[in-house]
């Protein structure tokens, strides 16, 4: 483990110095405060467990469970002792009631806090600026996302194969006369498995599956004419992650890491430990983003500003309803806010 400690005046200074240079997996050993020269100090040592080769083969370090049980709690702690520090009425009132609102909707206090040393340091600024620098965006379409392999991943039941489809059509808006494949990872499902076969025959996309290494050798091969392949990751469950699923289908070779794209679909109304597990569970290296799905279920939308604090990942499209077509929106900073803030969902009225 790889330990440090950090001085500040503040302990939100310090936790801040702590999450800059050991990232949001450090844990917490211990905190003080002293007195130097008159001065109060605040004083952390964070621990960082590195990994070896077996531990992430196994996807996570040995004890890992306890660490991050009692980091959870910690930091709970800490950030139930710094939320009545903030001072509200530091704040303009127009920054004040979008503070106190998005607290309603279930933004974190980590991010309550760090939206509002932002606003703090940036006098004047309007807290959608800021929320701005906190939420990337990368809208879903060929202008941004050039990749020919995109792969669709999430837990079952929160819409990847619909939202694999909606990719396509939007992508056959655009480009009338571009092949489009499917490769089917998941094909052990059979309503899945007959849902997307129906949409790509009748939409006239190439339909092919793969159930192993040998399976997405063949249907790569098969589709290596493609302007772009989906393939359907089926949902991973606790103890896998993407990476493994990756090896074992042979999809972590360079030549094909360079041309791939992740997206994680998730809904608003998953419980904040729940999405916490799916961050890890389908964490990938190379491009990739978020796509929130099942917007018309959800009755609240602040996750969407915790998710992508935590996962550093853009936000590429906004999905509702249940037809295919019609129901997708590639995201831009101004549907999100009105998501958020007036829970307007996308081509409906506010």
């Amino acid at each position: 483990m790889q330990v440090k400690t950090f001085t500040g005046a503040t302990s939100q200074e310090v936790l801040a110095q702590v999450k800059a240079e050991m990232g949001p997996e450090a844990v917490i050993l211990g905190n003080r405060t002293y007195r130097r020269n008159g001065v109060v100090q605040h004083e952390i040592t964070a621990g960082l467990e590195r990994q070896t080769t077996s531990e992430a083969a196994s996807g996570a370090p040995s004890g890992w469970g306890e660490w991050h049980k009692e980091w959870m709690q910690i930091k709970d702690q800490l950030f139930a002792l710094m939320k009545p520090a903030i001072q509200l009425e530091r704040l303009t009132p127009r920054q004040r009631v979008a503070l106190e609102y998005l607290q309603r909707e279930g933004v974190s206090d980590a991010v309550a806090v760090d939206l509002y040393k932002r606003l703090l340091a940036e006098p004047g600024a309007s807290v959608l600026e800021c929320l701005c620098g906190m939420v990337p965006v990368k809208a879903w379409g060929p202008a941004q996302w050039s990749q020919r392999l995109h792969l669709m991943v999430g837990p079952f039941g929160f819409g990847k194969t619909t939202t694999a489809l909606r990719f396509a059509l939007h992508l056959r808006k655009s480009e009338p006369e571009a092949r489009i494949a499917f490769i089917n990872a998941d094909c052990l499902r059979g309503n899945g498995r007959l849902t997307l076969r129906h949409w790509a025959e009748l939409s006239n996309f190439v339909y092919l599956e793969a159930s192993d290494r040998a399976g997405m050798e063949r249907a790569l091969a098969a589709a290596r004419d493609a302007r772009a392949v989906f393939v359907d990751v089926p949902g991973l469950s606790r103890g896998q992650n993407l990476d493994q699923w990756r090896t074992e289908m042979g999809l972590d070779a360079s030549g094909l890491k360079e041309e791939a794209a992740t997206h994680l679909t998730l809904s608003p109304f998953c419980s904040a430990l729940q999405t916490r597990e799916f961050l890890q569970r389908y964490r990938s290296g190379g491009p990739g983003s978020l796509v929130w799905t099942k917007l018309d279920e959800a009755v609240s939308f602040g996750s969407i500003v915790n998710v992508a604090c935590v996962a550093g990942l853009p936000v590429s499209a906004l999905s509702f309803g249940a037809e295919l077509k019609e129901s997708l929106a590639p995201a831009t900073e101004p549907l999100i806010w009105r998501l958020i803030f007036k829970r307007q969902i996308p081509g409906q009225a506010a």
